[in-house]
Parts: C-alpha cells; structure tokens; sequence
C-alpha cells in the first residue's frame, strides 16, 4: 500500500459515490451538504488558530514575517491571502509572502511535480534570508507534501516559529511545529480533490490568522480598516466615509483633512481625534505602535472621544 492510501484527503466519499449519476440540482446539493461540513471542523480549531494569530502578531509586531508555504491549490491560497494584505492593511508587501511549490509560474499553471522536493523548500526560504523573528506555516492539505515538510524543516534549523496546516490528522505525527492546525473536513466530493472542502477550510484559516494579527497590530478600528492603502477609487471613497463616520465631518472636510494627512486615514483620525496637526498625529501613532485607540487612552479630547467600536 502507498504511503497515501491511508490519508483522510485521498479516501472516497461514500456519499459522493453516485454523484455522476445525480440530476445536477442534486448534484449541487449534495456538494454544497459536504462544504457544510467545513465551518465546524475549522470551529473545532479555533483555540489552536488563536495561538497561531497571536504568534504571528506578536512576531510581526517584532519586525518579523510570515511566509506560507503550499503546493498546488494550498501555495495559490497562501499567494492570495498574502497579496491581499498590502491593500487592505497597508502592510509592506515583505510583511506577508506566499510561496508555492515551482515559483511563480506554478500559481497560475500546475506544476505538481514540484512539490516532491523537499529541498526547494528550504531554498525558497534561504533565498529571502528566513531568519528567528519570522514565522514559516506550511500548508498541506494531505500533509505528506516534500516541499513543505523541507521548508519546515529548514525554519526549524534556523530557529524559526513555525506553523503547520493540514486536514489529515494522521499527518500530525509526521511533523515537528510550534503549532499545528487540523481541520478534519473528511473525504473530498470528488476523491482527493482537495481544492474543494481543504481548500475552504485552507482560506477560512489563513484569513483568520492575518485578519486577527492585523487587528492585534492596530490595523483596525473596531471593524472599520483604518490602516487600508487607498489605490482606488472604491478605497479612496472608502477612507472619507470612515472618517466622516468616525469623527462627524461632512464628507468635504473629511476630505480635506485627507488631503493633509497626505490620503493617511490614520494620520487624519489622529488630527482630528486628537486636535493636532499631521505631524503631531504622527508622533502620537508612532508612540503608540500605531494603535489610534491606545492614544485615546492617553491623549484624546475627552469630550470629543467616538462611541464606534
């Protein structure tokens, strides 16, 4: 027997088994009862997930990084949770990296034999100087992926965090990590399709984990992105409304304070918070890692304070 038969990702859905042979509304439903299944077996998880956010804002706090590391459909959703984090947080895009098994070219064209090097994984980490303040999560939905497992292990030399992901429990045993992640979603609608329900699970977590550290580092005001990169139109909107929502200005003056914040939302909540110019505003939020609710504590107009959050 292969080393993969025993993996939960590679074993048949008994309920999936006449699926050819559905109408396509029931087709549907079927597949959409087993994607059911996702948001529990993630829940079941959250106490290990909060460990990982809280060692991944911690690190980053710190001036670290956190690269995911995947191959096929996990290394796309790593890149794709990791290139969403500069606009919406406005984070340096060396903060968050995904990497994925075959480089570049492999997030938009397979390249699965890639990924059965364990060495290209610890090249891939070499190449970007991994170094003790960072975090390395490896993401395997079977588990048993070589170029993972070879990333990890080099994190570990170096004396990374490290973070592993998989939804197959027996996998557990193969590897060595400061914390790791099973979500057991159980067999694929299609057998060992692991885009399907792992890779909902997969993109349930990382967003969990960069969303939760970023609200640790400040990034967020109650539920509002008061750090975001405002390199749109739609963004761009977004900030004024923010500011008018938070501090009571008529969009127009919202905007002009905007404007002399340099399109810094931050910087402009701090102006007109705490009734200071920008570059005051700007020590402030630098005393105070950021944080704009930290210099309220200590700062703020008492009776201009905002209820929001």
């Amino acid at each position: 027997m292969s080393r993969w038969a025993h993996l939960l990702t590679e074993q048949v859905n008994p309920a999936t088994q006449h699926i050819d042979e559905l109408s396509t509304v029931d087709m549907l439903t079927v597949i959409n009862r087993e994607d059911a299944l996702v948001v529990p077996a993630v829940q079941r998880q959250l106490p290990v997930i909060a460990r990982a956010v809280d060692l991944v804002a911690r690190q980053l706090d710190a001036g670290g990084r956190l690269f995911y590391m995947g191959a096929g459909t996990s290394g796309r959703l790593g890149i794709l949770d990791a290139s969403e984090c500069p606009p919406t947080y406005n984070t340096d895009p060396e903060m968050v990296q995904g990497l994925i098994a075959g480089g570049r070219e492999a997030a938009f064209r397979a390249i699965e034999g890639a990924e059965d090097h364990p060495e290209a994984g610890a090249e891939d980490l070499r190449q970007r100087s991994v170094h003790p303040a960072d975090v390395v999560m490896g993401i395997a939905a079977s588990g048993v992926t070589p170029y993972v497992h070879g990333g990890l292990a080099h994190a570990r030399a170096v004396g990374c965090a490290t973070i592993f992901f998989t939804c197959s429990p027996t996998a557990l045993k193969l590897i060595t990590a400061d914390i790791s992640i099973c979500t057991e979603v159980g067999p694929e609608v299609i057998t060992g399709s692991t885009r399907m329900k792992a890779g909902t699970a997969t993109k349930l977590v990382l967003n969990m984990i960069t969303t939760g550290a970023m609200v640790r580092l400040g990034k967020t005001y109650g539920n509002l992105m008061v750090d975001l990169k405002p390199t749109n139109a739609k963004l761009r909107n977004r900030s004024v409304r923010i500011l008018s929502t938070l501090t009571g200005l008529a969009p127009q003056a919202a905007q002009q304070t905007l404007d002399t914040a340099g399109g810094r939302l931050k910087v402009a909540l701090t102006m007109e918070f705490c009734g200071v110019p920008a570059a005051a505003a700007e020590t402030l939020l630098e005393a105070h890692g950021g944080v704009i609710k930290q210099v309220l504590q200590q700062h703020g107009n008492s009776g201009d304070q905002p209820s929001h959050g």
